[in-house]
């Protein structure tokens, strides 16, 4: 079969699977008040929650669904599911199998994106369903899911170095350089910071945005490797992604929440290393990184300058909004850098 309909075909049965799946999830998403029971300004001292609350809609917050990014990974199994009965039913022996989940590239990421997402959402139910402390996100979770994180970071890592023996850095214009089992805590370190730009997910439809494209110009990159598994894996996380936007557009129907956050910047943690990409990442995906470090930013100048701040208010879209700028003006901004840095990381990555 043709990789490019390979490609396509399961990018848009995501797609459609997305938007069939939506209106059943969004019937319990309601049905079940899956939203933060209590407000995050109730977590910011109440001389700075009065200046946050110019900014920040605290009735949609405790009224609309948190748990959007169960739209995205369930299209994406429901996808392999489906495209697995095609192959069984309508492509016979002699003719290129159309099922994309492939030991040497996609069975990993597969499963990161599931593990990682069940995760988020556990934590999503935390803020749900919890009682007393854990309903206001403490520092404790804070620190529980980092474990979580750097505990499966470890897992992976160690699958990368032991199973298919990757020890290997590539450098753009440079060539490879090997890190032995140092591999283990850069790929942790990797998998961290990326799972710390989920505070985009702050506006509707900014954090779908930005993601459509990095994943898009991955299913690119993948695509002109040779990998066609993993292109066509990114392109049908693109289209449930799409299909969760249809519904994000403001209003927001649901958030992406931790179980998209977390599942989807975790997985691209692992593609990013399947492609040799993981030094293009700040280009490709600069919107994540730019808003994540706006908070590190922030957080350093009031602890080294006797709490001066940087940014009106961080993370780094919540500053615009602090401006003046409109919610519709700070989303559809970071989609078009978002468009513009993807294009550029992909340029780089096929002159290499």
């Amino acid at each position: 079969m043709n990789n490019t309909i390979k490609i396509f075909l399961p990018a848009v049965i995501s797609f459609i699977t997305g938007i069939l799946l939506t209106p059943i999830a969004t019937h319990y998403f309601y049905k079940y008040r899956m939203w933060r029971r209590i407000s995050r300004e109730n977590n910011i001292p109440t001389n700075k929650a009065t200046g946050f609350s110019k900014i920040h809609d605290s009735t949609a917050e405790v009224s609309t669904p948190r748990t959007g990014g169960m739209i995205v990974w369930i299209s994406v199994i429901l996808t392999v599911a489906i495209v697995a009965i095609i192959d069984y039913l309508f492509i016979n022996d002699q003719s290129p199998k159309m099922y994309f989940i492939s030991r040497g590239q996609t069975l990993l990421p597969f499963f990161t994106l599931i593990v990682a997402s069940i995760i988020g959402l556990g934590d999503d139910f935390l803020q749900i369903f919890g009682k007393g402390k854990w309903t206001t996100d403490p520092i404790v979770l804070r620190y529980i899911k980092i474990g979580i994180i750097l505990l499966l970071g470890l897992i992976i890592g160690f699958w990368f170095y032991v199973k298919l023996g990757v020890t290997d850095l590539y450098i753009p214009f440079y060539g490879f350089i090997n890190l032995g089992y140092l591999f283990i805590p850069f790929f942790i370190l990797i998998m961290l910071s990326l799972w710390s730009t989920s505070v985009i997910d702050g506006v509707d439809g900014l954090s779908g945005g930005v993601l459509a494209s990095i994943f898009t110009a991955y299913a690119l990159i993948a695509y002109f490797n040779n990998q066609a598994d993993i292109s066509t894996f990114c392109a049908v996380i693109t289209g449930g992604i799409l299909a969760f936007l249809w519904f994000n557009i403001p209003p927001a129907r649901f958030y992406m929440g931790e179980t998209g956050m977390i599942g989807l910047t975790v997985t691209l943690s692992v593609i990013a290393f399947m492609t040799n990409t993981v030094l293009l990442l700040p280009i490709i995906a600069f919107p994540l990184f730019i808003t994540s470090l706006s908070d590190v930013i922030q957080i350093a100048s009031r602890k080294l300058r006797n709490g001066k701040k940087v940014f009106l208010y961080a993370p780094l879209h919540h500053h615009f909004e602090a401006l003046g700028w409109p919610k519709y003006k700070v989303t559809m901004r970071y989609w078009v850098v978002g468009i513009i840095t993807s294009m550029i990381g992909v340029i780089i990555a096929l002159i290499n």
